[in-house]
């Protein structure tokens, strides 16, 4: 039996026609295109081009959705910085299983926290974007998934 192999990869590292499938897989999802014709001529790559990479290209939140990922955040030891960067995760729909911060020291605490994704209301790559932005966030990174 075959395993399949995955890697993660920059998208910018990836041939264009990748792109282009998984975006005719998202109007094909969201509705923006009717059919597979309709979304391959809409990011103009071939019906064949699309049907041959289809089953392997996978944008990266999707692969997440639905499932237990685990997060780690290097946080400034202030008042309110845990509060904030729980909040995000509350505003987003991710469902937090565990927490887990260590004692400060220099200023600083570790936090990893576990979430399910499967409820929430914007994309992995968003939240991801809110988080590392917040004031207090010294690094955010995906442990697990």
């Amino acid at each position: 039996m075959k395993t399949n192999k995955y890697y993660i990869v920059s998208a910018e590292a990836l041939p264009d026609v990748f792109i282009k499938v998984a975006e005719a897989k998202r109007m094909l999802r969201v509705g923006e295109a009717r059919t597979v014709g309709e979304a391959a001529a809409a990011v103009g790559i071939s019906r064949s081009a699309f049907y041959k990479y289809k089953d392997a290209v996978q944008p990266f939140q999707d692969m997440k959705a639905g499932q237990i990922i685990t997060f780690y955040a290097l946080l400034k030891d202030n008042p309110g910085v845990l509060s904030n960067y729980l909040s995000i995760f509350a505003d987003s729909g991710a469902n937090i299983l565990t927490i887990n911060q260590g004692i400060p020291t220099n200023g600083c605490a570790g936090v990893t926290i576990s979430a399910e994704t499967s409820e929430m209301n914007e994309e992995l790559d968003e939240m991801i974007a809110r988080v590392s932005a917040a004031e207090g966030v010294l690094k955010f990174q995906i442990l697990a998934g």
